[in-house]
């Protein structure tokens, strides 16, 4: 069936603009008139035209009488930029192929009721769980307000992610780093506790071709040991965290704010920071997608605050022993009933590594 055909290209620009859109959800649209393409785009940036306007302009006159295909329903408010229903109607299309309902409560049916009130026909849900699945990360958080949130652990097979003298490069394979710089390079913020940065000294960037660096955020409810000359602070025009009390010492805030660091106070639970109010603060600052990269405790904390929307956890053909760091530290488990159980598994493979994605679920 061409729709679908066309909402695959749709879709295949619309992956241009992960990592890139945020607050916005990447978006992809093709302008068909005659069987042929007439124009395409994507959405590149917050601000800047977005994929339908994009696909129009390119299409010029031949826009009139022909069929937009775009990933997500067309808004019909006012934003940064204008409505891109009234591009639509303007440019004298005569059908529109949606794959996803915008989640936004602003838009939500809305753009599509818009178009048909001009007589517009418009067809919905061609290749619907792709385009769902591309906007998953904004689908949470313009429904919330908080971010979409990824643990990423990477162990030994019994384990253990670092030796006990605290040796932990590289656990994984070269193939397994590369496609962590990928899911970096599309997650808005890279989160990190206090026992991987003493440890690791990590600078948690992406070294891709054309990649692009997420803000940094280090979870320190004490800043014992924390120095501004850590490479997770370095300026390289990304955004950079730190979450912690307001017990911590003032000293050493005001010397990270020197920085450029934004120094956010939080409160804590009786475990440390909570995680929770973590999120809810880079929700106010529009990151809508977050992957946790370690260390045990804090993706302890994660699971036991069940924040945890996808887990993908790396395991490498190595043994360390019960003397290594473990995973996970301390989440309490005295009976199998009260478990992390995973669901929607899926396996895969990056060199000698083995990688499982899937979806905590707590049990009650």
């Amino acid at each position: 069936m061409r729709d679908e055909e066309f909402m695959k290209l749709a879709l295949r620009l619309a992956r241009k603009g992960l990592g890139r859109t945020r607050p916005n959800p990447p978006v992809g649209s093709v302008v068909v008139k005659g069987g042929r393409i007439a124009g395409k785009g994507y959405h590149k940036k917050a601000g800047t035209p977005h994929a339908e306007v994009v696909a129009l302009g390119e299409a010029g006159k031949r826009a009139e009488g022909a069929t937009l295909y775009v990933t997500l329903e067309p808004c019909c408010h006012h934003g940064r930029t204008p409505p891109c229903v009234d591009a639509i109607i303007r440019a004298k299309i005569k059908r529109v192929v949606i794959g996803s309902v915008d989640p936004n409560p602003r838009v939500s049916g809305r753009g599509i009721e818009a178009l048909r009130r001009e007589g517009i026909e418009v067809t919905g849900g061609v290749l619907k769980e792709d385009c769902d699945s591309l906007i998953e990360f904004y689908r949470k958080y313009i429904t919330t307000g908080i971010p979409f949130v990824t643990l990423k652990l990477a162990a030994t097979l019994d384990g253990r992610i670092a030796t006990k003298t605290g040796d932990s490069r590289w656990i994984t394979s070269p193939e397994s780093r590369r496609y962590v710089h990928r899911l970096r390079d599309i997650y808005d913020c890279v989160v990190v506790g206090t026992g991987t940065v003493r440890r690791d000294d990590p600078e948690l960037t992406v070294r891709l071709v054309k990649g692009r660096n997420p803000a940094r955020a280090l979870v320190a409810e004490g800043l014992s040991g924390i120095k501004p000359s850590l490479k997770i602070f370095r300026a390289d025009g990304s955004e950079r965290f730190v979450f912690t009390t307001k017990e911590a010492d003032r000293r050493k805030k005001d010397s990270l704010k020197g920085l450029g660091v934004e120094v956010v106070e939080v409160r804590k639970t009786k475990e440390g920071v909570s995680l929770k109010a973590v999120l809810k603060e880079l929700g106010k600052r529009g990151i809508t997608s977050v992957i946790i990269e370690g260390g045990s405790r804090l993706a302890a904390s994660a699971l036991r605050e069940g924040i945890v929307d996808r887990l993908v956890f790396f395991v490498a053909p190595l043994m360390i022993g019960a003397d290594g760091v473990p995973a996970v530290r301390g989440l309490g488990v005295e009976a199998l009933s009260d478990a992390v159980r995973l669901e929607d598994v899926r396996i895969r493979r990056f060199g000698p590594d083995i990688m499982v994605e899937a979806t905590p679920c707590l049990q009650a």
